[in-house]
């Protein structure tokens, strides 16, 4: 990891508590992206304006990223079916546990949710079994 990764990874960081914190603020609103896109599949209410900004902003701060020479690296090791079918576990957890992983891990953390604690204690685990699980017994 070079010095420069670890400043833009910083700084990545910083924006997205930023943008976490001043929606919560002045909107009084969690940055929870399934919440957020959930919000939007709804017939249009008044509060689908600021959601649409917020999803607006995620597509065109990545495209500012690339158009401004950053790159990320990304390598897909599995079939569009295995994708397919992974996304739509993930859509069904998030149901499950009430939110997502930046809801509950960044904004609710920062609320210091009970709910939030133990569901990122619970997606970290999970994480953790699923890697050593693909490295060390596939």
């Amino acid at each position: 990891m070079t010095y420069s990764t670890v400043l833009f990874s910083l700084a990545g960081g910083a924006l997205i508590g930023l943008s976490a914190a001043l929606l919560l603020y002045f909107n009084n609103r969690v940055a929870g992206i399934s919440g957020i896109v959930a919000g939007l599949i709804k017939p249009w209410q008044s509060d689908s304006a600021w959601r649409l900004a917020f999803l607006i902003g995620l597509i065109v701060s990545a495209s500012l990223w690339f158009l401004f020479g950053g790159t990320i690296p990304i390598q897909f090791d599995t079939s569009l079916g295995v994708l397919a079918i992974s996304g739509l576990l993930v859509g069904y957890g998030t149901q499950l546990g009430g939110g997502c992983t930046s809801g509950h891990g960044i904004c609710g953390l920062a609320r210091l949710s009970k709910r939030s604690m133990v569901a990122t204690a619970c997606f970290m685990i999970t994480a953790g079994i699923t890697v050593y699980g693909v490295h060390h017994v596939l």
